[in-house]
């Protein structure tokens, strides 16, 4: 199955509650990347200086605390949730995302409902999505097919 939002965030910040990334806080490509992003002018060049330019294999950058891999840029992932651009506050663990019902009131018609997308992708620059951050939050199509959007699942298991 697909993780819900809260759950991929979890995972994605690997522990470091309240940090503003996946591996801590700041981002200095002087002390090596931390994610595969876009390096220098958005959208006019990219310098690949990360060594890529599109997707990275899975593992060409660090892990995270929890050993989860490329949970910051290369592809946005798909989460279970229906996107509307709003959070509900509460303290619920694990919340649900809205139904698609109410996602629906949200969404162009001839597009319909769309889900969430988390983690951003190697498109993403600091002057133009900054979105490889564990809250930052995208709507995407749900038959979107395109090289910078994925998925990752996740499996139940019993204590």
């Amino acid at each position: 199955r697909l993780p819900t939002e809260a759950e991929w965030e979890f995972a994605a910040r690997g522990g470091l509650d309240g940090n503003e990334y996946t591996w801590g806080e700041g981002y200095d490509p002087s002390q090596g990347w931390k994610a595969n992003t876009w390096q220098g002018e958005f959208p006019n060049t990219d310098t690949k200086d990360d060594g890529y330019h599109g997707t990275a294999p899975v593992g060409s950058f660090a892990p995270n605390a929890y050993g989860l891999f490329d949970m910051a840029g290369n592809v946005w992932e798909h989460v279970s949730d229906w996107w509307v651009p709003f959070h509900t506050a509460g303290t619920q663990d694990n919340p649900q995302g809205p139904p698609k019902a109410i996602a629906a009131t949200f969404a162009d018609p001839s597009v319909g409902p769309m889900h969430v997308v988390k983690g951003g992708s190697w498109l993403c620059a600091p002057s133009y999505c900054l979105r490889y951050r564990p809250a930052a939050r995208q709507q995407a199509e749900t038959s979107l097919a395109t090289n910078h959007v994925g998925f990752r699942i996740v499996k139940d298991v019993s204590p």
